[in-house]
């Protein structure tokens, strides 16, 4: 016995029809302008020191007063999540991003930490060894 073979659907033919030409602000050009319209005059220039492994984990809802962006940061961040996923998921750029999370940072909606360093675990052969020991009690 065969298994069934699948058909592949072919699309009807429909007149093609050229896109319209991009008016006049939109287009290429306009990304940079709409991450600056994102990120707003960044006051004194500074940003928080965020690694692409810094996890993000946000204490709060959003406030009224937030813009889209920032909410969904704060939506993505409920559970801890590092600045590169952040980054992927709302398909902004790294520097956007940083800029974005030192806002929410300062109003301290965000809380920001440390990557876990493998080397700064336990043995686990200790782990081991204390475990029997309890077990043997």
């Amino acid at each position: 016995m065969t298994p069934p073979q699948r058909r592949r659907r072919v699309p009807k033919e429909a007149p093609e029809e050229s896109p319209p030409p991009p008016a006049e602000g939109q287009g290429k050009g306009s990304d940079p302008e709409r991450l600056y319209v994102v990120t707003g005059q960044v006051e004194g220039g500074d940003r928080a020191e965020l690694d692409l492994v810094t996890l993000i984990v946000a204490h709060s809802d959003a406030p009224p007063t937030a813009q889209p962006e920032q909410s969904a940061l704060l939506r993505l961040c409920r559970a801890p999540m590092s600045v590169a996923e952040v980054s992927a998921y709302l398909n902004l750029p790294f520097s956007v991003v940083t800029v974005l999370l030192t806002e929410l940072l300062t109003a301290e909606l965000v809380q920001a930490r440390a990557p876990i360093v493998r080397s700064e675990l336990p043995d686990r052969s200790l782990l081991e060894a204390v475990m029997h020991g309890l077990q043997k009690l």
